[in-house]
C-alpha cells in the first residue's frame, strides 16, 4: 500500500495564505461593535436599519454556506476562493464609502456572499493540501484557532482603528489581505474540483437558503425580543422547507448534500457535537461582554482587550489536542474537552457581583479551552471522514452547524438569563420608579441610573447587577450540565470511529 504523501514547505506557506481570508471573514462578524456611534452620527440609520447593518452579514453568510460549498466542489475550490476574494474586497470598498444606511446594508450583504465563498473554500482546500492525517489535524487545529481568534480580535482592531481613523477604515483593512490572496493563492494553493459532482442544482440551492435563513433569523429574533408569532413562524417555515430540501436530495442523482455522508457516525454525530459546542461558546459570550461593560463598568475598548485574555491563554490548546489525537481515541479527547468546559462553567457560577474580573476570566478561559479542543477535533473528524471530492460540502455543513449552534445558544442561554433578570430586578428596584427599561435589560438599568440622583442610582445599579449576575449563574449552570451530558453522548456515539481516506490527485493548478 503506497504511503500517504506529506505536505512540504509550499503547502504550509499556501496554508498561511489561506488564513488571511479566514481571519477577515471571522473578524467581520464583530468588527462593527465599536463603530455604532460613528455610523449613527453620519448615516443616521433607523433602529430597524441599524439591526440589519449588524445582522445581514451573518444571515447571508449562513444561508449560502451549503450552496457555496457545493459550488466549489463543481467549479473548483481555488477558483471560488479567488472570486470570493474579489467580491469581498469590492464590498469592503463599498461599505467603507457608503453614504447611506441602505448602501451599507447592501455592502454588508455582498460581504456575506463573499464570506460564504471564502470559509468553506479555505477548509476544503486544507483537506486537499494535507493528506497526511497528522499534518491535517495540525492544520485544522490552527484553522480553528484562527477562526475563533478572528472573532475576538475584531472588536479590538475596530477600537484601535476608530481611535485614529474614520469608521470606513474598519472595512478598508480587508483590502491588503485580499490583494495578497489574489496574488499568492494561484502560485501556492492547488486547484481541486470533483469531476463527478454532476450538474449544479439551482433549486436545491434556493431550498437550502429558504431553510436556513428563516430558522437563523427566527432564533435570533426570539433571543432578542422574546416569544412572538413572527419569528416562531419563521423557524417553523424554515424547518418545513428543510424537510422538502432533504426529500429532494434523496431523489437526485447528484445531490447538493450527500445524505449517505451525513449518516456516517464520523460526520452526522460530529456535526451534532459541533452544534452543542458552539451553543455554549457563542451563547455565553454575551454574558461575559455585558459583565465587563455594564457590571464592572469598563469602556468598550478596555472590555474588548480583557475579553482577549481567554483567546490568548487557549491559543496553543488546539495543536496540543491534535497531537494527542494521534495516540488517544478522539471520542475520549472530545469528551474530556466537554468536561473541561463544564469545569469552566462551574467557576462562572461563582462570579461575584463586584470585583469579579479574575473569576470571570478564569472561568471563560477554562471553558474556552475545552470547547476549542472539541471544535478542532470535530472539524478534523468531519473533514477526514468526507471523501476529498466532497470536502466543500462537508466544510459547509460544519460551518452551518456552527451558525445554528451559536444562534440557539444566544436564544436559549440569553432567554434563561433574561428571565432571571426580569423576575429578580423588580424586587430590588426602589419603590415607585417608573422605569420599564430598567426592568427589561441591564443596559437599560444602567442608562436609567445615569439620570437619577446618587442614592436611587446606586440602588438601581445594585438591583440590576445582582439580578444579571444571578441570571449569569443559572445560564452557566445550565451550560455546564449540557457539557457533561454532551461528554457522555460523545463517547457513546464516536468511540472507535476511524477516518481512513484515500488520497486523490487534485486537478492541476492553472
Amino acid at each position: 500500500m503506497p504511503s500517504t504523501p506529506r505536505a512540504g514547505r509550499r503547502e504550509w506557506i499556501g496554508f498561511g495564505v489561506l488564513m488571511l481570508p479566514l481571519l477577515l471573514v471571522s473578524m467581520d462578524v464583530s468588527v462593527l461593535y465599536f463603530a455604532v456611534p460613528f455610523l449613527s452620527a453620519e448615516l443616521r440609520p433607523t433602529s430597524t436599519e441599524q439591526l440589519w447593518i449588524f445582522d445581514i452579514y451573518g444571515f447571508v453568510l449562513a444561508g449560502l454556506l451549503i450552496t457555496m460549498g457545493a459550488l466549489g466542489d463543481r467549479i473548483g475550490r481555488r477558483r471560488l476562493l479567488l472570486a470570493g476574494a474579489v467580491a469581498f474586497g469590492a464590498a469592503s470598498v463599498l461599505a467603507a464609502y457608503a453614504d447611506s444606511a441602505g448602501t451599507l446594508i447592501a455592502a454588508r450583504a455582498v460581504l456575506g456572499v463573499g464570506g460564504a465563498t471564502l470559509m468553506p473554500s479555505t477548509l476544503a482546500l486544507v483537506r486537499n493540501m494535507f493528506h497526511d492525517e497528522k499534518q491535517r489535524g495540525t492544520a485544522i487545529a490552527i484553522w480553528t484557532a484562527a477562526l475563533t481568534g478572528g472573532i475576538a480580535i475584531g472588536p479590538v482592531l475596530s477600537g484601535i482603528l476608530l481611535e485614529h481613523f474614520w469608521w470606513g477604515s474598519i472595512f478598508l483593512i480587508n483590502l491588503p489581505a485580499m490583494v495578497l490572496l489574489l496574488l499568492l493563492a494561484p502560485l501556492l494553493v492547488p486547484e481541486f474540483r470533483n469531476p463527478r459532482a454532476g450538474r449544479f442544482d439551482l433549486l436545491s440551492s434556493v431550498l437550502s437558503l429558504a431553510a436556513l435563513l428563516p430558522v437563523i433569523y427566527g432564533i435570533k429574533e426570539l433571543a432578542r425580543e422574546g416569544w412572538s408569532a413572527v419569528p416562531a413562524s419563521a423557524v417553523a417555515a424554515g424547518l418545513l422547507v428543510a424537510v422538502v430540501f432533504v426529500r429532494r436530495q434523496r431523489r437526485l442523482a447528484y445531490p447538493m448534500v450527500d445524505l449517505a455522508l451525513v449518516r456516517r457516525r464520523a460526520v452526522g454525530a460530529a456535526l451534532g457535537v459541533n452544534l452543542v459546542a458552539m451553543f455554549a461558546m457563542v451563547g455565553f459570550a454575551i454574558f461575559t461582554t455585558q459583565h465587563l461593560q455594564s457590571v464592572l463598568g469598563f469602556s468598550p475598548l478596555r472590555a474588548a482587550l480583557w475579553s482577549l485574555v481567554p483567546s490568548v491563554l487557549v491559543g496553543g490548546v488546539a495543536p496540543v489536542a491534535a497531537a494527542l489525537a494521534r495516540r488517544i481515541d478522539r471520542a475520549y479527547l472530545i469528551g474530556a474537552g466537554f468536561v473541561v468546559a463544564a469545569a469552566g462553567f462551574v467557576v462562572l457560577t461563582r462570579v461575584p457581583v463586584t470585583d469579579g474580573l479574575a473569576t470571570l476570566l478564569v472561568g471563560a478561559s477554562v471553558y474556552a479551552a475545552g470547547l476549542v479542543v472539541v471544535m478542532s477535533l470535530v472539524t478534523e473528524l468531519v473533514l477526514g471522514a468526507a471523501p476529498p471530492e466532497r470536502a466543500g460540502v462537508a466544510s459547509a455543513l460544519t460551518e452551518s452547524s456552527s451558525e445554528l449552534g451559536g444562534a440557539l445558544g444566544m436564544a436559549v442561554l440569553g432567554s434563561v438569563g433574561g428571565a432571571v433578570y426580569r423576575r429578580e430586578v423588580v424586587e430590588g428596584l426602589p419603590a415607585g420608579l417608573p422605569a420599564d427599561a430598567a426592568r427589561e435589560t441591564l443596559g437599560g438599568a444602567v442608562a436609567v441610573a445615569a439620570d437619577l440622583p446618587a442614592d436611587p442610582a446606586a440602588a438601581v445599579r445594585q438591583a440590576a447587577t445582582t439580578a444579571f449576575t444571578d441570571g449569569l449563574h443559572l445560564a452557566a449552570a445550565g451550560a455546564g450540565t449540557l457539557m457533561l451530558l454532551a461528554a457522555v453522548l460523545t463517547v457513546a456515539t464516536l468511540r472507535g470511529v476511524r477516518t481512513p481516506t484515500p488520497t486523490p490527485t487534485p486537478t492541476p493548478a492553472r
